[in-house]
């Protein structure tokens, strides 16, 4: 199978990284920064990725996501397909759906890395 590298980042920090495939989680999925609870809490925390995969929308998106993976995989040309996938501040969002996607890519026999640019950086004050 294919190598996947996955990258998620916020798009308040930096330009998003260069993709075959991008996908932007700001408008159609509710920012867990908006609770006061999981403001200053990552994707390495259970209440985040639980909020945030309990979201209408996001398992679909996850399941889409794999699936054209799949078919960047079926083309001609070799090499690792990227796929960025942003939030506002790259800390809850974007990691969870990334994190969620490298599991589906790995059960289907793919090489997965996973970067999260800005998991670590400190929380945009909006």
């Amino acid at each position: 199978m294919s190598a996947v590298e996955i990258v998620s980042f916020g798009y308040l920090h930096d330009a998003p990284p260069a993709a075959h495939l991008t996908i932007d989680l700001r408008h159609h999925f509710r920012d867990p920064h908006v609770s006061p609870e999981l403001r200053y809490m990552t994707a390495d925390d259970e209440p985040v990725r639980t909020a945030v995969l309990g979201t209408p929308g996001v398992a679909d998106l996850v399941a889409a996501t794999a699936t054209a993976v799949a078919a960047f995989a079926s083309g001609p040309s070799a090499g690792t397909i990227t796929v960025a996938d942003g939030c506002a501040g790259g800390r809850h969002r974007a990691p969870t759906f990334a994190r969620a996607l490298a599991e589906q890519l790995t059960a289907a026999g793919h090489c997965v890395t996973v970067t999260n640019r800005d998991l670590d950086k400190a929380v945009v004050q909006r």
